[in-house]
């Protein structure tokens, strides 16, 4: 804005207040807009236009308080791009957090939230990935599960019966009956496994590792070694995945896994989870609704199949901006989960499972994400828990190991080997 016009607005702005303070009006606009200003910093892409359209009903029912709402992500380093809004002193009010390791990263500049509502109605064990000595940090923005998610369509076609697969072995037995007719399917392969996506062999991993400590986040993010005790059963899984995957298999990206062959049955099975289901809507509403389910993972029990099902994400609130924002700021978050308006576009637009029991589970859109809220309710869950490895444990130093694996080009031994010792050296 040029000076001149600035100088103009702010002239018209004061004459307004003084005009409304003659009127003797009871509420006064006067800068009002600014009073409190939060900044929101956001990396779910997907949420990116329900997050600003929220925002402005927000501010359209609570005056003095202006939202903004910046989303990093789809291809850009939100991380980077969060380290260098602390570090240039523009401080985002609310953020996200990813996991405990987050909460000792950002500790200095989280309040506690202990006290607010959502932390009283958070499903439990949804907060566990932002709770540091008995204080909750984050909350909660929903619940995602992942697992193997399946074209229920094209298993029947193949004969197989989705509900009769009770064990590794029996969807081992799947698997290879949907390859003897991946011809007649004229399917690709049976898995799109993506392992070009590092993010993807992360959440893989967690099935076998997640086990080994008890299912317990802090247990993981405190470990100083790890065992891989369940790595007979991640190698049986693995073997089976690269054997009936698209090839290259490392070439594999989540574009055409996805949208490409899942979303046009070229495969049966991705390894994915419930944040897929908005793509698959804006592709093909019915997939979700008559195709689309999952499978769990059988791990620690020959019959007793578990998907991954938590909170991945909490938001933060920024303890040393001020005061009145930081009310406004843990305000606007009550809102987000509370407001029958907005609990609407929770569910429906961003067709979230909620992490909050004053949310109805009829109020969850699709058939898959009402399997992944069930399996959470009857325990039939690991957490999120690679969230909780050492820092860069899964991007720089597993996923290469897990890639050479897949190429031919390490053994498995050498895998875990080399993934122990370097889980080791990061916990130091």
């Amino acid at each position: 804005m040029k000076r001149s016009k600035l100088i103009f607005s702010v002239t018209i702005l004061a004459a307004a207040g003084l005009l409304l303070s003659a009127c003797g009006s009871g509420s006064s606009n006067s800068g009002s807009k600014d009073d409190a200003v939060v900044d929101v910093f956001n990396i779910k892409v997907e949420t990116k236009d329900q997050l600003d359209e929220l925002a402005k009903k927000y501010e359209a029912s609570h005056e003095g308080v202006k939202i903004n709402v910046t989303t990093v992500g789809g291809g850009q380093d939100a991380n980077a791009a969060l380290q260098s809004k602390f570090s240039s002193g523009d401080e985002p009010s609310v953020f996200l957090l990813g996991g405990l390791a987050d909460v000792e990263k950002w500790g200095d500049s989280l309040a506690d939230l202990s006290d607010t509502k959502l932390a009283e109605t958070a499903i439990e064990g949804t907060l566990d990935g932002a709770t540091k000595d008995g204080k909750v940090y984050g909350l909660p923005m929903n619940i995602e599960g992942f697992g193997f998610l399946i074209n229920k369509e094209l298993f029947k076609k193949a004969g197989v019966d989705v509900e009769a697969i009770k064990s590794y072995e029996d969807f081992e037995k799947a698997v290879k009956t949907l390859d003897s007719k991946k011809d007649n399917l004229e399917m690709k392969a049976v898995f799109g496994f993506s392992a070009k996506e590092f993010w993807v062999v992360s959440q893989y991993s967690a099935h076998f590792v997640s086990p080994e400590f008890d299912n317990n986040l802090q247990k993981i993010y405190d470990a100083k070694t790890i065992d891989f005790k369940y790595g007979d059963q991640f190698k049986k899984y693995t073997d089976l995945i690269n054997k009936y995957n698209v090839q290259p298999i490392l070439s594999l990206d989540y574009s055409t896994s996805v949208e490409e062959d899942f979303a046009n049955d070229q495969v049966a099975i991705v390894h994915q989870g419930n944040w897929i289901v908005p793509t698959l809507n804006s592709l093909d509403p019915e997939f979700t609704k008559e195709k689309l389910g999952i499978l769990p993972l059988y791990v620690q029990d020959e019959t007793d199949g578990k998907i991954a099902a938590g909170a991945p994400w909490y938001w933060g609130v920024n303890k040393n901006k001020d005061e009145k924002v930081v009310e406004a700021s843990k305000d606007f978050l009550e809102w987000l989960y509370t407001d029958k308006e907005a609990m609407k576009v929770v569910t429906e637009e961003m067709e979230f499972i909620p992490a909050y029991t004053n949310f109805s589970s009829d109020s969850i859109q699709d058939p898959t994400s009402k399997d992944i809220f069930n399996y959470l309710s009857d325990g039939k869950v690991v957490p999120w828990g690679h969230n909780q490895y050492p820092d860069g444990f899964s991007q720089t130093q597993f996923y290469p190991e897990f890639q050479k694996y897949l190429n031919g080009d390490i053994s498995w031994d050498e895998l875990i080997t080399t993934s122990k010792e370097a889980w080791i050296a990061d916990r130091k």
